[in-house]
C-alpha cells in the first residue's frame, strides 16, 4: 500500500526529525509497538480537552480498541456531555487575547463561561444536564444507592434520546467509553461544575453526600482495575497535562507495592504532552525519571515528554495510530522503511 494511504504517519515519518518532533514520532511509533502486540493504554486527561473538542479523535480511538482505561477530570468528564447536548450553543472567542475586563463581563451577562478561546452555555448546557442528573441523585438518595461518579454519567449518556443530540455523537468520548464500559477514575470529582451542583444539593438536604463513591473507593477499586489492564503484555500510561488525574492513578503501581505488598507489574511505556516546562517541585513539570525514585516507573520503561499544546499533538498522534490500526502490516512496513 502506498504511503499516500498512510498520510498522517507518513507525514510524521518524514518530517519529525528533531526536539519535540522527534519526541511525537518516538512516542507515537512506541504506543502502535506497545498495543500491536497485545498491550493495552491508560490514558490521563486534564486541562480542557473535552472543551477542546479532543473527542473528535479519542472517541474513535476508544472504538478501535487504543485505549483501555481513563482518568480524568470531573470537568472532562461532564464537558464531554456539554459538548454532545448544547454544541451548537458555544461560542467562540478567537479574539480572546485582546478581551478586556468589560468583554468578558458581557461573557457573563450572556450567561456564558470562557474556557480560553471557546465558551460553554449555561442554560444549554449546565441546567439541562442537571434536569436529568439531579433525579437521579435524588432517587439514589431515597434508595440508598451508591455509585461512582461516573456510572451517573454512564448511565444518564445512555438514555439520552438522540434528538437530545446537538454534537457529533461520533465524536463524543463520554458516549463511546460507556457504552464499552471502560474502567474510568474521576479523582476530586468534586472540583467541577456539577461537583459544585452536588454540594449544593447535600448542603440543602435533598441529596446524600454518600451517594457518591469517595476518592478513597476510587483507588481501592482501581487496584482491581490495573491487575485487569495490565495482564498479559502490560499498560502504559498517556498522559495530557499534570496534576491529579495524572498523579492518582499512575500511583497504583507503588501503592499495590508497597501498600497492598503485593506483586505488581510496573507501567509498561509513559509519555507527558505538556506544556509546562522542567520546573522546582512541579508535578506537571517534573521529567519522566523522577518517576522511578517513587517506583511508578522503572529505568526499562519507555519514557517520553513532548513539550507542546496538546490539542495539536494529541489528535495527530491519534490519527495516524488509527491509521496504523485500519492497515497495519502497511503501516509496520512504512515504519521499517523510514528507519532504514
Amino acid at each position: 500500500m502506498p504511503a499516500s494511504e498512510l498520510p498522517v504517519l507518513d507525514f510524521v515519518l518524514t518530517n519529525y526529525k528533531n526536539f519535540n518532533a522527534r519526541a511525537t514520532r518516538d512516542a507515537l511509533l512506541s504506543y502502535w509497538e506497545h498495543v500491536s502486540d497485545g498491550g493495552r493504554m491508560f490514558w490521563s486527561v486534564a486541562g480542557a480537552m473535552s472543551s477542546a473538542q479532543l473527542g473528535i479523535t479519542l472517541a474513535p480511538a476508544i472504538r478501535a480498541g487504543l485505549i483501555h482505561g481513563l482518568s480524568v477530570t470531573g470537568a472532562n468528564l461532564e464537558e464531554s456531555l456539554f459538548r454532545l447536548v448544547a454544541h451548537a450553543a458555544y461560542k467562540d472567542f478567537p479574539e480572546y487575547r485582546y478581551m478586556t475586563k468589560q468583554d468578558d463581563t458581557r461573557i457573563l451577562d450572556q450567561r456564558m463561561r470562557r474556557v480560553t478561546d471557546t465558551s460553554i452555555p449555561e442554560d444549554e448546557a449546565f441546567r439541562a444536564v442537571e434536569k436529568f442528573i439531579v433525579p437521579m441523585w435524588k432517587t439514589a438518595s431515597r434508595k440508598g444507592e451508591r455509585r461512582f461518579w461516573h456510572e451517573y454519567f454512564y448511565e444518564l449518556i445512555q438514555v439520552l434520546e438522540p434528538s437530545a443530540y446537538e454534537g457529533d455523537p461520533e465524536a463524543c468520548w463520554l458516549l463511546e467509553a460507556a457504552k464499552r464500559k471502560l474502567p474510568i477514575v474521576v479523582p476530586g470529582y468534586e472540583d467541577s461544575t456539577f461537583g459544585n451542583i452536588f454540594a449544593s444539593y447535600v448542603k440543602t438536604g435533598e441529596c446524600g453526600a454518600s451517594i457518591v463513591k469517595s476518592g478513597i473507593e476510587y483507588m481501592a477499586d482501581f487496584y482491581d482495575r490495573y491487575a485487569e489492564l495490565s495482564a498479559g503484555k502490560g499498560v502504559g500510561f498517556f498522559q495530557i497535562g499534570g496534576g491529579i488525574a495524572g498523579d492518582f492513578p499512575i500511583c497504583v503501581v507503588p501503592s499495590t507495592k508497597y501498600d497492598l505488598q503485593q506483586p505488581v507489574k510496573p507501567w509498561a511505556y509513559f509519555c507527558q504532552i505538556s506544556d509546562s516546562t522542567t520546573s522546582y517541585g512541579s508535578y506537571s513539570g517534573a521529567t519522566p525519571n523522577e518517576k522511578i525514585t517513587w517506583d511508578k516507573l522503572t529505568e526499562q520503561t519507555p519514557m517520553f515528554v513532548i513539550e507542546s499544546d496538546a490539542t495539536i499533538v494529541a489528535p495527530l498522534m491519534l490519527s495516524a495510530l488509527l491509521e496504523c490500526q485500519r492497515q497495519p502490516e502497511a503501516a509496520n512496513a512504512l515504519i521499517a522503511r523510514h528507519r532504514r
